[in-house]
């Protein structure tokens, strides 16, 4: 039933050529971590639907993306147990979104850049269809800083083999640009500017001003930090997370990162540390300023719009060049105890892909489970059509499944802040 409420609340929610340095030995310590088998016989509560790996503990979305029409999914994986810590990057692939291949992690702690850990980033694919992963690192002083990877063999579409620049940390903090040193993460997909120079942001914070610090980079190795960040707010505490990315004023198709065209707005989305909420604002990015500016009357605060009123967090786009469209990926922690999960040997489960567009009015997001889901259909249901008001009870029966989704259409019901649908699945 557990299943079926989570499936149910996500349809109602809807409203390089550098110098590298091949990776170490280390990297056999880690090897076959994804099984056939779960660490427990009995798992009432894990999915059909959503993407998780048969054991341990999971976390951020990262570096997603589609190389030569394969899918890449990255993630924060603890490969020694089901709770956080011996963070790598897990990697699976897949051909729809919804059938995944498990391969080695792609990155594990191998230099000093990274020694202590490395956690969330961003993939950007640069010209000549060329991927770059940018990530998290922590070095031996516990400093926050930020490195590069990129693919040994670019013609393994599968991508099994990551290499790390020699000349990491590309970007660290230090006395002199006064950034916080353990507030300073996460990386985003990089975007070109008109002036053909990157750009990256990475989360960080002065005091309870959440900051989007903005590099940019001619080569995509040697970043200089500019004078004033993308964006900031007061009283919002760390931004993870941040997201940066922009959406076409017209149609439902996305866009690439590094789209300037007219008919564009952006949305920035951060990750709130304090409170473990995300929220995004819709608004206008200045290329000649390299400042952006949030629509008139957006809320900037951990009240502001939501790609999801759930336990949604660290959530991270793509743009898919093949079907034209921006893809949404976010992690779920199903909140039990570090007992239970011990218990159950698994923690955290990747949230269903969705497509993103901008809806008419130009001021918020809609949001769509990608059509792949569709393929997982199966048994279908129907209810007669009956006109529900606050309170309303669906009973649907002849339902059998352990994994239950509704399909009933936002446009059929009426919901908001004083009255509230339910449809519950009655099992036999």
């Amino acid at each position: 039933m557990a299943n079926f409420y989570l499936s149910l609340f996500l349809f109602f929610a809807l409203f390089l050529g550098h110098g590298v340095v091949e990776l170490q030995a280390s990297h056999h310590v880690y090897r076959n971590l994804q099984t056939s088998q779960s660490t427990s016989p009995n798992q009432p509560y894990r999915t059909g639907y959503h993407f998780q790996p048969p054991k341990n503990w999971i976390n951020d979305p990262n570096g997603v993306m589609i190389y030569k029409g394969i899918y890449h999914l990255f993630y924060q994986y603890n490969p020694k147990g089901a709770v956080w810590g011996n963070i790598v990057w897990a990697h699976s692939t897949s051909k729809d979104l919804i059938n995944w291949i498990p391969h080695d992690p792609a990155i594990y702690p191998s230099q000093q850049s990274d020694i202590n850990g490395c956690w969330s980033g961003s993939a950007t694919i640069l010209p000549g269809e060329k991927p770059a992963i940018f990530y998290t690192g922590i070095d031996p002083h516990n400093r926050q800083v930020q490195n590069l990877a990129v693919p040994k063999n670019l013609s393994d579409p599968y991508l099994r083999e990551w290499v790390k620049s020699p000349k990491n940390p590309l970007m660290a903090p230090d006395a002199m640009n006064q950034i916080n040193t353990s507030s300073f993460r996460d990386p985003t997909t990089a975007w070109l500017g008109p002036d053909k120079r990157w750009r990256v942001i990475i989360g960080s914070k002065i005091n309870r001003k959440g900051l989007a610090i903005l590099y940019r980079s001619k080569d995509f190795v040697h970043w200089i930090k500019a004078k004033h960040p993308l964006h900031s707010v007061k009283g919002t505490g760390m931004w993870e997370c941040p997201d940066f990315f922009p959406v076409s004023t017209y149609g439902l198709n996305g866009l690439d990162t590094s789209d300037m065209g007219p008919n564009t707005k952006h949305v920035l989305k951060v990750s709130l540390d304090d409170t473990k909420h995300e929220y995004y604002t819709v608004g206008t990015y200045s290329t000649a300023k390299d400042r952006y500016v949030p629509d008139e009357g957006s809320v900037e605060s951990d009240s502001g719009l939501r790609f999801d009123y759930g336990k949604y967090y660290a959530s991270k786009t793509f743009f898919d060049g093949a079907k034209n469209r921006r893809v949404l990926w976010g992690w779920v922690n199903e909140s039990s105890s570090v007992n239970d999960d011990v218990k159950k040997g698994w923690a955290g489960i990747q949230a269903i892909p969705r497509k993103l567009w901008l809806d008419k009015s130009g001021k918020h997001l809609v949001q769509w489970p990608v059509v792949e889901i569709e393929k997982l259909r199966v048994n279908q249901v129907q209810v007669p059509s009956k006109l529900l008001k606050g309170g309303s009870v669906i009973e649907v029966t002849g339902v059998t499944a352990a994994q239950v989704s509704s399909c009933l259409y936002a446009s059929k019901l009426v919901m908001n802040k004083r009255r509230h649908i339910w449809v519950f699945a009655k099992y036999q």
